[in-house]
């Protein structure tokens, strides 16, 4: 009987902290949109991303990048409360830069906003692409 109540005890214990950890792993991965060719890498809890083929940059919350442009925007900031982050992100050349949010939605899925400052775009084929101000992705 003191074991099956020790035991009842623990499970209970370990709940919260699996809770915990699950909230704490939200913002920490990859996520894309197909239709756009379009990802974000991130950690913004460690802020430990490296840039492909720019590591001058050092380690970084995270960047957005495309399938079809080299160019990458930086996610240079971060501000998360509950289930959205707000970001700052920076195209590489630093001439743009715009501030945004990042809402983990109930079903997995994550809502980009584009809230202030420029437009996020690709090129693709010698052209301009802009990003729609409010972007889906989800986990790979």
């Amino acid at each position: 009987m003191k074991k099956w109540i020790f035991s009842v005890l623990l499970m209970f214990c370990t709940i919260p902290a699996a809770a915990q950890e699950s909230t704490d792993s939200i913002f920490k991965g990859r996520i894309e949109n197909a239709e756009y060719q379009v990802w974000i890498e991130m950690n913004f809890y460690e802020n430990n991303v490296k840039v492909p083929q720019q590591a001058v940059l050092g380690e970084l919350p995270g960047y957005f990048g495309a399938k079809r442009d080299s160019r990458k925007w930086l996610i240079l900031d971060t501000d998360i409360k509950g289930n959205i982050a707000t970001i700052t992100l920076v195209n590489d050349y630093g001439s743009e830069d715009l501030v945004a949010t990042l809402t983990h939605n109930a079903d997995g899925t994550y809502t980009l906003v584009q809230k202030s400052g420029s437009t996020l775009k690709i090129a693709v084929n010698n052209k301009w692409v802009k990003i729609p101000k409010k972007l889906v992705l989800k986990k790979p």
